[in-house]
């Protein structure tokens, strides 16, 4: 199974995203073959150009005759069920103009079935979201990540007239997910785009630390003077992704907090996904005891965490760096102790276990349950687990 990652700092489009994919080396005959099966009136055309000054695949969708027609999510899903392409081809394409959908519903305010779609319900959109999703079953890609995304910034002609950057749909589909604005003043991410990688993407992270084995490039429709309006797709093998290697730790001095208002934001830091949460007491400027407050948490959760704690506690600022960590390989198997079960967190270094040791919480409530101290539960789950690891040897000879 493999991964890609999307470098979105010059946007993205669905004609860059099949660009990027079909420069990773999948060919360009088969891809026209497989969307010929839809039998939609377009004529699709792969080619190499130049944006700026970097080299990518341009994939030309033209519709022939009139323009496409606006359609509805019931025209959608009974095209994509009738096609003959995969199940799991057929589930990403609804998922994805099931979020287009609803983002259209949202912001022009119809009912999800009175919903339609202009532009990106049209022929050469289906091709780009159905095209997106064969891709990435043929180049087997089992997990999309992304970087932030850079809308660019100004107005954009649509259907429904002239409209700020990033249109409503757009900004719709992209709650919840870091963007920024950089460089033109032109629309950057479209809404299949966005509607593609808001679906596909399990993660929205500065470039982490990874190994990959191929670069896909995919040329946009504009040809900026200084800024290459290019899509990389970074493509590899899913166990060469360390999505958790880049995080955060958050700091913040409080010299004028009671102890029970910082121990309630144990609660809310892990409730919006901090990974870890301490307290260390601290001597400030002026012989002042106080207290410092450090988070752990992932770039995606950030702004989240810093609000809470602006919220929550007294301090007034707050202080954020990158840091690295290394986390060992884990896994929990259940043992019977005294009638129930009690899990065991195993930890693997190079596929060798390191360290094990029973569930704290699972051995107190058990201990409270047959009143015995808790240190004598932890003792017989040690002992059922050797117990265990035992017979499973044995299995094995």
């Amino acid at each position: 199974m493999n991964y890609v990652y999307f470098d979105a700092s010059a946007g993205m489009s669905g004609d860059m995203i099949l660009g990027a994919f079909l420069d990773l080396g999948v060919s360009s005959s088969l891809f026209k073959e497989k969307m010929a099966e839809l039998n939609l009136p377009v004529d699709i055309q792969v080619k190499e150009t130049k944006r700026a000054s970097l080299r990518g695949l341009k994939v030309d969708i033209k519709v022939k005759g009139k323009k496409s027609n606006t359609r509805k999510w019931q025209d959608i899903e009974t095209l994509l069920k009738k096609s003959p392409f995969s199940s799991s081809v057929k589930k990403n394409a609804l998922a994805i103009f099931k979020r287009l959908f609803e983002a259209e519903a949202k912001v022009h305010g119809h009912s999800f079935e009175k919903a339609h779609l202009h532009e990106a319900g049209a022929d050469d959109a289906i091709i780009d979201i159905v095209g997106c999703c064969f891709l990435a079953e043929v180049l087997n890609i089992s997990e999309f990540y992304s970087s932030p995304l850079n809308l660019g910034q100004g107005w954009v002609k649509t259907s429904h007239g002239i409209l700020p950057v990033p249109p409503p749909a757009v900004a719709e589909l992209l709650k919840n997910i870091p963007v920024y604005s950089a460089w033109v003043k032109e629309e950057l991410v479209t809404p299949t785009g966005a509607a593609i990688v808001s679906t596909l993407a399990k993660k929205f992270i500065p470039f982490p630390e990874i190994s990959y084995r191929k670069i896909g490039c995919g040329a946009g429709s504009r040809n900026f003077s200084r800024f290459p309006n290019i899509l990389r797709v970074f493509y590899g093998e899913k166990k060469a992704f360390r999505e958790d290697k880049k995080i955060y730790m958050i700091e913040a001095n409080i010299d004028d907090s009671n102890a029970q208002v910082l121990g309630t934001f144990f609660n809310t830091a892990f409730r919006l996904g901090a990974l870890d949460m301490f307290l260390t007491p601290v001597l400030m400027k002026k012989n002042r005891l106080a207290t410092k407050l450090t988070v752990l948490v992932e770039i995606d959760k950030i702004d989240s965490l810093i609000e809470a704690i602006f919220k929550e506690t007294t301090t007034i600022g707050v202080r954020y760096f990158p840091v690295e960590r290394r986390v060992l390989e884990r896994k929990s198997v259940k043992v019977n102790v005294l009638g129930e079960k009690v899990s065991i967190k195993i930890a693997y270094l190079d596929g060798k276990e390191v360290n094990f040791h029973p569930e704290f919480v699972d051995c107190l409530k058990l201990a409270r349950k047959n009143k015995l101290p808790v240190k004598k539960v932890i003792q017989l789950a040690v002992k059922e687990f050797f117990k265990k690891a035992k017979g499973v040897s044995k299995k094995r000879v």
